[in-house]
């Protein structure tokens, strides 16, 4: 059988935790950050986690 090769777009975007959530960035927050308020781009600075059904598809995606 082939080696079944990760999905090199999905491994820039998501990294896995020590439990095997799925991590990933949140968006809106590359550019026009002077019109964005403090508190909006603090709380997209944040890490999220990946829901569940998105997660099983990541991680087919990783190869894990």
């Amino acid at each position: 059988m082939p080696k079944h090769k990760s999905h090199s777009g999905a491994k820039k975007r998501f990294k896995l935790t020590g439990t095997g959530k799925v991590k990933r960035q949140q968006a809106n927050r590359r550019h026009y950050l002077e019109h964005k308020s403090s508190r909006v781009t603090r709380r997209l600075a944040s890490d999220q986690i990946v829901d569940g059904g998105q997660a099983k598809v990541i991680k087919k995606m990783l190869a894990k």
